[in-house]
């Protein structure tokens, strides 16, 4: 089942440009899909429809099969469910202390005083942030910073998590890690949706693909159905991830054979040049 979907989304900014134009999207329960495009492709305006920051000039948004209202009871209810994580954590954390900041969700709950401190204390843990309580977050790493503002996002238990490139700006090893954190989260039981350039990360994590190009979404699949059609990832100014590039390169030059689908990951490349060369020896 769909826990949310958009169904011919158009948007337009006040000067007429179109932003997003007739985007169906989806996202099933329990899924980890990945957004791909360029910059200024409108993946950062379709996420702010999410959770009703933006309300689409014509379309719906759907949430658990019900159309999204904007009404303030509706929207309060809608942030509950969807959390948005920016893509600059210091877009998203404004107070003076890192628990100050992942309390303010959850405060505006009307939640005991008990509650809020539990949910502090556990999303905190769960990013690898307990201890840091006190901490200025102007003072942390970026690495810090963006697992505080994902604390603030779990702090109100969250259906739907859904983060602007979560890996910009992070060493691979910090990237790593929030992926892996993410990764986690969504066996817990979260849907995650991503918007990445990062496309090696894609095959590793994503269960679903969309591309977005000047608006429209242009492609949408498994990684695998995605990377197949190399036309359109370079057409939407994307690359293959690197080791389906090597792959892609090998083939051109008739070193190895691998049909109609390169391997996307290291592991499927191993196996598909085991294959080829025991293949051969034979």
């Amino acid at each position: 089942m769909n826990i949310i979907e958009t169904i011919s989304v158009t948007y337009k900014y006040p000067d007429g440009t179109i932003a997003l134009d007739k985007i169906d999207f989806s996202a099933e329960t329990g899924e980890i899909v990945a957004l791909l495009g360029a910059n200024g492709a409108g993946k950062s305006t379709l996420f702010l429809h999410f959770n009703g920051i933006l309300k689409p000039n014509n379309g719906t948004v759907n949430l658990d099969e019900h159309v999204v209202k904007y009404d303030k009871e509706s929207l309060s209810k809608i942030r509950q469910m969807v959390g948005i994580v920016f893509q600059n954590p210091d877009d998203q954390l404004f107070a003076p202390t890192v628990e100050e900041d992942v309390a303010f969700g959850p405060m505006n709950l009307d939640l005991s005083k008990e509650e809020v401190k539990f949910r502090i204390s556990k999303s905190l843990k769960r990013v690898g942030m307990d201890g840091y309580q006190n901490k200025a977050p102007h003072h942390l790493s970026g690495g810090q910073k963006k697992r505080v503002a994902i604390a603030g996002v779990l702090a109100m238990e969250p259906k739907i998590m859904v983060l602007d490139e979560p890996t910009s700006g992070l060493d691979p090893k910090g990237a790593s890690r929030i992926m892996k954190l993410l990764y986690e989260l969504n066996r817990e039981g979260i849907t995650i949706i991503i918007s990445t350039h990062d496309v090696d990360l894609v095959p590793i994590y994503a269960d679903k693909v969309h591309v977005i190009s000047h608006g429209k979404i242009i492609k949408k699949g498994t990684p695998v159905e995605v990377f197949r059609d190399v036309e359109t990832i370079r057409k939407a100014n994307l690359r293959l991830p690197r080791i389906t590039h090597l792959m892609e390169i090998l083939n051109k030059e008739d070193q190895i054979s691998f049909g109609d689908s390169y391997p996307l990951t290291i592991g499927e490349a191993r196996r598909s040049i085991d294959k080829y060369l025991n293949s051969n020896l034979d």
